[in-house]
């Protein structure tokens, strides 16, 4: 029995062994092994708070904390005696559908985006009597939840706010710490044409928006609520209010339009709004919704949650987005969370805290998720977050950058279902865009210009042709639907969304290219966005042919066309052989006799060479067509053109450039324009800075414009994460003196790879990759480089040689 026990043993090691050998990672080595626990491939990171503080109620509208689900947004001031919220919702806009093949016709300049309106509440007279050391205000990005709290005497005050994007409403409670000592008044206000009327504990207000816009010379003198309007041409809105409060309590009617709350422990404000849009092409006038009822009915869907199951369904709804990537980062600075918000971005440029460089990292997630949900309008100049009849730029869409940067970060930082509403808006913008096309240009596709708006303008907007006569906004979106299939590897989507959007986008580029002297296809007439030239006869010019933007952007579209059909089966099209004929006759980019980049097709004397924009480095990025190994000549073209074009501008232009020099390695210069935007910004002599950071993190051109939040977000990722859809490269132009130590979670490659980082003393020490299909990737990192194929289920595991350590069931 001993010889045949000491058999059997030795039968299960030697068939342990077999089984090890054939389940280990693919290359031959180390076995699978079911995670027990927190692995480098899981999610979110509790250790660092990540928190928006401030010191005390806000003085401007940049020191308000946005909320949003994507449709209604708000921006909380935090009063104490009197709170503000502004109300957002994102269809609430001027105008109506107008014929965007006439540019000349007043419907088709750029309409605004209006602001709801906003919620007052007026607390009692012993408020004003708060203690300010007690004063707490802050934004927690790990739960979306905005927080305000102070003390009167012995009794402390709370309120927490919160958009739930599964129900569909701004949720408010109001806490009071001794019972029956919290008392207020609740009402509806509106700079658009309304009326508000209470019904038991409720109020409804009713309003329309203008048909069309004000005069864009109007004085800023003039009060724009005293100008009339038709009201029943424009969009039509509605905002509802619910208030509950304890059985303590009481609520009741003020004069028909106000809400009173009584000695109650605690209250619950559960509030919506919407419009009668219905689609960019239904007049408002023929619009079957009806926003009154649509608010009635949510308030009343809602009514069987408590605020626990309201918060919760919120809060499981945003963490699935969030929670998918984590960042930290060590250096030199220690800021402690006393500090608020507002100094610390004060004493960056001394401590360069890397905890708010996470922390402003994931705030442009954390706004994205809150401006860009499945189902709602794109995120716009402004988020969704505004309080002007008349924000600055109308807060409209505009296409030579900056819609493109509020979608940049979308993929690598692993939210790309807030990416879904732009191609939507493109969808429809290909609509109008091939009248368009047909009518201003006798062209077949689609065409979008510079500026657009709810109602999907594709024409040339008003003003110069400097920045109105530009007809690539439309191409340069495109890009973003081939690049979506390549983080996600969604054939699907390539299929029903991206390749027809593609295909209008390449007919017209076809049609508008035209055979120049030289024998290459050219564009024209052509501009670099919003920069001028000196022409030969000394007089300053914007308008030539072939600008580098817009040829590269035309390279990129038909570039990512071939690469469709072939995944789609598609390469024997008409159009697909078409579109290899043109590739081969489009002129090269070219060098400048300094060594930069060449703007245009001639190399005219640049008048203003710090100018904003860096139009003509697209093609190294957000494009391809510049890479440090295919064309290293031209990357170091790019390196002079960045050296040249200088370090200021507004903050989107800034985040730009960071990310340019990312894509160049050269972490040194990264992390310079990194640390630039770290420039607290004074709003009332806004005007004295060029770009910077409000109180509550806003990014500012200024003034206010969210691309760059969301640029910043797209720069750092780029810093740590880069792909193609064939190489994967780890920590590119990573700092090592600025964070030598640090780890990543989450962040998404092309080839629907995601990955997770970490390092110590500046270099790598571990990383693990997961894939949702097989793939095959290089992976690189400084200079070393080895294949891997990854199957889907599974984590891989590397150590800082690129061996694979171990493999891990997702």
């Amino acid at each position: 029995m001993a010889e045949k026990s000491s058999f059997f043993a030795h039968f299960t090691i030697l068939l342990l062994i077999l089984i090890i050998t054939i389940t280990c990672c693919e290359g031959g080595r180390n076995p699978v092994r079911r995670s027990s626990g927190r692995t480098l491939m899981d999610g979110h990171d509790l250790s660092r708070p990540l928190k928006l503080t401030f010191a005390g109620p806000s003085r401007n509208w940049t020191d308000a904390i946005p909320i949003g689900n994507g449709r209604l947004g708000a921006t909380i001031w935090g009063g104490v005696s009197s709170e503000t919220l502004n109300i957002n919702e994102d269809t609430i806009w001027t105008g109506v559908p107008a014929d965007y093949t006439n540019p000349n016709a007043p419907e088709a300049l750029a309409q605004v985006y209006q602001l709801v309106g906003d919620l007052n509440l007026q607390f009692d007279s012993s408020h004003r009597k708060y203690t300010q050391a007690s004063y707490r205000r802050e934004l927690d990005l790990e739960t979306a939840l905005a927080k305000v709290s102070y003390s009167v005497g012995s009794v402390e005050f709370s309120r927490e706010h919160f958009a739930s994007n599964p129900d569909q409403v701004i949720v408010v409670k109001i806490s009071s710490s001794k019972p029956g000592t919290l008392s207020f008044k609740a009402s509806f206000d509106s700079d658009l044409h309304h009326h508000s009327e209470t019904k038991g504990n409720q109020i409804l207000m009713q309003g329309s928006c203008r048909p069309k816009r004000l005069p864009v010379n109007l004085s800023k003198s003039i009060n724009a609520t005293n100008i009339p309007y038709d009201d029943h041409k424009g969009l039509q809105f509605a905002a509802a209010l619910e208030v509950r409060v304890s059985n303590s309590g009481s609520v009741s009617s003020l004069g028909g339009k106000k809400l009173s709350v009584e000695k109650a422990d605690w209250a619950v404000l559960v509030l919506t709004a919407a419009s009668n849009f219905d689609g960019p092409f239904t007049m408002p006038v023929d619009s079957k919704r009806d926003p009154s009822k649509e608010c009635v009915n949510r308030i009343s869907s809602v009514q069987k949650y408590s605020y626990s199951d309201l918060y919760g369904r919120h809060l499981g709804d945003y963490q699935k987005l969030f929670n998918r990537v984590s960042l930290q980062l060590s250096g030199g600075g220690n800021k402690t969370e006393a500090a608020s918000t507002a100094e610390r971005v004060r004493s960056f440029r001394k401590d360069e805290d890397p905890s708010l460089v996470e922390l402003l990292f994931q705030y442009g997630r954390y706004l994205l998720i809150s401006s860009s949900r499945p189902g709602t309008q794109v995120a716009n100049l402004q988020g969704i977050w505004n309080r002007d009849i008349q924000p600055p730029w109308d807060g409209a869409p505009h296409l030579n950058i900056n819609l493109q940067m509020n979608y940049w970060h979308s993929l690598p930082a692993n939210i790309r279902e807030c990416q879904e509403p732009l191609f939507d808006y493109m969808s429809a913008l290909a609509i109008n865009g091939r009248k368009t096309a047909q009518v201003n240009y006798g062209a077949s596709g689609w065409v979008a210009h510079q500026v657009s708006d709810i109602w999907a303008k594709t024409s040339p907007d008003r003003g110069e042709a400097l920045w109105a006569l530009w007809p690539m906004g439309g191409a340069w979106l495109c890009t973003h639907a081939w690049e979506h299939y390549t983080y996600t590897m969604d054939k699907e989507f390539l299929k029903k969304k991206g390749y027809p959007l593609l295909e209008g986008c390449t007919s017209f580029l076809l049609d508008w290219l035209i055979k120049g002297k030289d024998g290459y296809l050219q564009t024209n007439p052509s501009t670099s966005p919003e920069h001028m030239f000196t022409a030969p006869d000394g007089k300053p010019a914007s308008v030539s042919y072939s600008s580098t933007m817009d040829i590269a952007i035309v390279k990129e579209v038909l570039s990512a066309i071939v690469s469709a059909s072939e995944v789609l089966g598609k390469t024997n099209d008409t159009l697909i052989g078409k579109v290899i004929a043109a590739q081969g006759n489009l002129p090269p980019t070219r060098l400048s006799k300094d060594g930069s980049i060449m703007e245009w097709a001639e190399d005219f004397e640049d008048p203003e060479v710090h100018h904003r924009h860096v139009s003509h480095l697209f093609g190294l990025f957000p494009g391809h067509s510049i890479t440090l190994e295919k064309s290293p000549e031209l990357a170091k073209a790019v390196e002079v053109s960045l050296k040249k074009r200088g370090e200021e501008g507004p903050g989107w232009s800034t985040t730009w450039k960071a990310a340019l020099w990312a894509r160049l390695h050269n972490s040194e210069h990264a992390y310079r324009l990194v640390t630039h935007i770290f420039d607290l910004v004074d709003p009332l002599n806004e005007r004295n800075y060029e770009g910077g950071l409000y109180t509550n993190l806003f990014t500012a051109h200024p003034p206010f414009q969210i691309d760059a939040n969301f640029g910043f977000s797209a720069a750092v990722a780029e810093m740590l994460v880069q792909s193609t859809t064939k190489d994967l490269y780890l920590l590119p132009a990573l700092p090592a003196d600025k964070w030598p130590n640090g780890y990543v979670k989450g962040l998404r490659a092309r080839g629907g790879v995601t990955v997770n980082i970490r390092w110590t003393e500046g270099s790598l020490v571990e990383f693990g990759l997961s894939s949702e299909q097989s793939v095959s990737t290089r992976i690189v990192y400084r200079g070393n480089s080895v294949a891997t194929a990854l199957s889907p289920g599974k984590v891989f595991t590397f150590d800082k040689d690129l061996k694979c350590i171990r493999t891990e069931k997702l």
